[in-house]
């Protein structure tokens, strides 16, 4: 019997990449069952504009096209402007999924961390570019867009992009942007602290959305039970776990009270979701908090 050859990267890599799209459809159709059922419970949201006044200059990115620059303010110097209007910088939300390896966790029978807080920010995305606004991943797809290319191509990288946290602690970004963060926020608080701040720097602000699974919540095991850090790593063994159940939840409680406080000083709104409840009310409370007229 001859030997299994082993497949070689480019074959392997594009396996996973497959797997990771298939994935994508359906999160998409769960966003969109999602966002068409919270829009009927949604007050109606003024159409946007495109605007006409003026609001900052930035430099030019690849994907503005060459129709975008403004040749009178680029002729100053070396590098390439586009001119932005007051809408364009005011109404484009942008949406980060953490992709830590902690957020590929999930109880049994749930959704992990990672595909709930997707499918929360899609739907929200759904919503926002009904009502006219432009949306995009942040680190990931370059300038906001609208309409349904908009979404999709925002939906896309929610799902299956890397969600990496250097595209939250060095954004770039329009002034006064809004922003939907979704994580577990299981780092320490003065780590999100600083990130925080530095988005403040630039006038940005917006939603922190929390995603829980119910066990670590609740904290529900019992006998020898060994723990490993997300990603691999450090591990910890119990004899009885139920023992640490008590230290663990006063130490759960002192971090989401940590994370509340953080978000108050911030001036920014916190969402708490755990995923083995619906997602609907989630979406609703992030569509509310972005609402201009309620910020």
């Amino acid at each position: 019997m001859a030997p299994t050859r082993a497949p070689s990267r480019p074959d392997r890599l594009r396996r996973e990449a497959e797997r990771a799209a298939s994935r994508f459809p359906a999160l998409l159709a769960e966003a969109e069952r999602i966002a068409s059922s919270v829009a009927l419970g949604a007050h109606g949201r003024r159409q946007a504009g495109s605007g006409e006044t003026f609001w900052e200059y930035r430099r030019h990115r690849a994907e503005d096209g060459a129709r975008a620059v403004d040749w009178r303010r680029s002729a100053r110097g070396d590098h390439l402007f586009v001119r932005e209007t007051e809408w364009e910088a005011a109404n484009a939300i942008y949406l980060w999924r953490d992709g830590s390896p902690g957020m590929s966790a999930g109880s049994a029978g749930l959704p992990t961390k990672q595909d709930r807080g997707a499918v929360c920010l899609m739907a929200a995305a759904s919503l926002l570019v009904r009502g006219g606004e432009r949306v995009a991943a942040l680190g990931e797809t370059g300038r906001a867009r609208g309409g349904r290319a908009g979404l999709e191509i925002t939906a896309r990288a929610l799902a299956d992009g890397p969600g990496s946290v250097s595209s939250v602690e060095a954004p770039d970004l329009p002034r006064h942007a809004r922003l939907v963060l979704a994580s577990d926020f299981l780092d320490p608080p003065e780590t999100w602290a600083q990130r925080l701040s530095a988005l403040a720097a630039s006038g940005a602000r917006g939603v922190l959305l929390r995603l829980v699974d119910p066990s670590e919540e609740a904290f529900p095991f019992q006998g020898r039970t060994r723990f490993e850090t997300a990603g691999g790593g450090d591990t910890l063994l119990f004899g009885k776990a139920e023992s640490a159940r008590e230290g663990y939840a006063r130490l759960w409680a002192e971090h989401g009270e940590a994370l509340r406080d953080l978000a108050r000083r911030a001036g920014w709104r916190l969402i708490t979701h755990r995923t083995d409840r619906p997602a609907g009310a989630a979406v609703m409370a992030l569509y509310q908090a972005l609402d201009p007229e309620r910020s």
